[in-house]
């Protein structure tokens, strides 16, 4: 299409591109700048070709630089890529106590706690001083007696005058003792009106629970205090629970609703007549009688186990708990009442001289020993082995201070070389109460208790003692015994009735105060 010169693009076709930089501008009348030859480094940067093909020559030593260049590009701006988290402010300086008080008391929070800080509300102009600060006409408190606390200082902490609490005191030490009130009774309180604020406050009214059965109350009338008695009506039905025994006896006299001490007690009845692992099986009834009392105002109070019954088809096992000459035991149905159980130690320490024969260590020969020596404490308690009634008790020899106990049966228990005697002649003594201290007296070469168990008046070895007591009721005793099982026997199984309704209230005479003047 072109020829050779006519344009000045060369040869025209595919080295127009090549001849663009010298052509174009010899045509145009601009002079082609004469370009160094490049060496070295400079050749090879000017040669690099940073934009390779990815789609050519793969694998190639260009390729791989492609690769990674594109790599770079790419790390590039997501390692400048921003941080979207929290950016942190500077906070200012904490405040000093002195500055933190100043700021509170701009605050509600004085008020809202109680002006705990001791400082005012900061003032502002819809807050204005009053002259007087009004007092309401009256005030209902509640009070509660603690532990260890007083009737009296009860009243006083809920702002009763000293003088008209301790009057109040007396006025119910009349009717209940002050001590008999148990830790946690609730008392409602309302205070009237004062004269002058530098005065307490007058009692106007007062109520509380006294007893389970009485509710006190104490009223201002006309000027005077008035003491008003309000009688709660009381069902005092006991309470009778049957079940079959099943797998096990205790969860199973639990699971009928029997409280856990009376079914501690009643497994410990029975256990003293027959063993409850192998006599008594799953088919067996149980039967068991504990106090109850049940309050028309809904309270209950549940007592001590009164009889517990095990019926075994053919064998019946009917105790019940009864106190004849001053012990209290188990009584069978017919009167016959026996307790089982061996000797307990009568005192704290070690034995340090057994029974028999040995060298006695101030007569030095060899010696009948007739007891125990137990090695003790001077002062120590020493305690009764086991119920009985004192047959001696003062200095016998060289025993010293020597106290002997009849236990029935033949039974006598002796303890010698006391410091101090704490049993009298005559006295009925209880299984582990003391009788006595540990002490030295006598032919004794230092404290210890010497130990004596006689058996128709002749001394056995303490170690040897198991015994049990039996006792039969009989006359006035008997009678009284049967009638009480009788009624319980009475009670039908499940829960006590409740007590029918009666008049809540019962004023008795009021027993009146003068008003305090002031």
């Amino acid at each position: 299409m072109y020829q050779r010169g006519e344009a000045g693009f060369g040869h025209g076709g595919g080295a127009a591109a090549l001849a663009l930089d010298g052509g174009l501008r010899r045509s145009f009348g601009v002079t082609a700048p004469v370009l160094p030859e490049l060496t070295g480094w400079r050749a090879a940067v000017h040669d690099l070709d940073l934009v390779v093909d990815l789609g050519a020559r793969i694998g190639s030593k260009d390729w791989f630089r492609g690769v990674a260049t594109c790599l770079a590009l790419c790390a590039l701006p997501i390692a400048f890529f921003p941080d979207f988290g929290p950016v942190e402010g500077g906070a200012p300086a904490p405040l000093a106590e002195a500055q933190w008080q100043e700021a509170r008391a701009l605050a509600i929070a004085p008020i809202g706690l109680g002006a705990d800080t001791g400082r005012r509300m900061a003032p502002t102009d819809a807050a204005q001083p009053l002259t007087d600060t009004p007092e309401r006409p009256s005030i209902d408190l509640v009070a509660t007696i603690g532990q260890g606390d007083g009737f009296a200082r009860v009243l006083e902490r809920a702002g009763v005058a000293k003088s008209e609490a301790q009057d109040v005191a007396k006025m119910v030490a009349g009717v209940v003792s002050l001590g008999d009130l148990k830790p946690g009774t609730r008392m409602d309180v309302t205070l009237g009106r004062r004269a002058r604020k530098s005065d307490a406050r007058p009692l106007d009214n007062l109520l509380f629970r006294a007893r389970f059965d009485l509710k006190l109350g104490v009223e201002r009338i006309d000027g005077r205090l008035a003491l008003k008695r309000i009688p709660i009506a009381v069902d005092d039905t006991p309470l009778r629970i049957q079940g079959a025994v099943g797998s096990s006896l205790y969860r199973a006299a639990r699971a009928a609703g029997a409280p856990a001490k009376a079914v501690e007690g009643y497994i410990r009845a029975i256990g003293s007549r027959m063993s409850i692992g192998r006599d008594v099986r799953s088919d067996d009834r149980f039967d068991i009688i504990v106090e109850h009392r049940r309050a028309e105002t809904g309270e209950v109070e549940v007592g001590k186990l009164l009889y517990a019954g095990l019926n075994q088809g053919k064998r019946q096992t009917r105790l019940m708990q009864w106190t004849a000459g001053g012990s209290t035991q188990w009584y069978e149905a017919s009167g016959v009442g026996e307790k089982k159980g061996m000797m307990r130690m009568p005192v704290v320490g070690r034995m340090t001289s057994g029974f028999g024969m040995r060298r006695h260590p101030l007569l030095g020969f060899n010696r009948f020993h007739k007891g125990l020596d137990f090695g003790a404490a001077y002062g120590s308690p020493i305690l009764a082995a086991t119920e009985g009634t004192v047959a001696f008790a003062g200095r016998h020899g060289g025993h010293g201070n020597y106290v002997k106990l009849n236990h029935g049966g033949g039974m006598q228990t002796a303890y010698a070389h006391m410091s101090r005697i704490v049993a009298r002649p005559g006295q009925h003594v209880a299984q582990g109460q003391v009788i006595g201290y540990v002490g030295s007296t006598g032919m004794s070469t230092g404290p210890h208790l010497h130990y004596e168990v006689y058996k128709n008046g002749v001394a056995i070895n303490p170690k040897s003692i198991s015994f049990t007591t039996t006792s039969q009721l009989a006359g006035g005793d008997l009678a009284r015994f049967k009638a009480t099982l009788g009624r319980l026997m009475a009670v039908k199984p499940g829960a006590a009735a409740a007590p029918a309704p009666t008049e809540k209230t019962a004023e008795a005479k009021p027993t009146t105060k003068p008003a305090p003047k002031g």
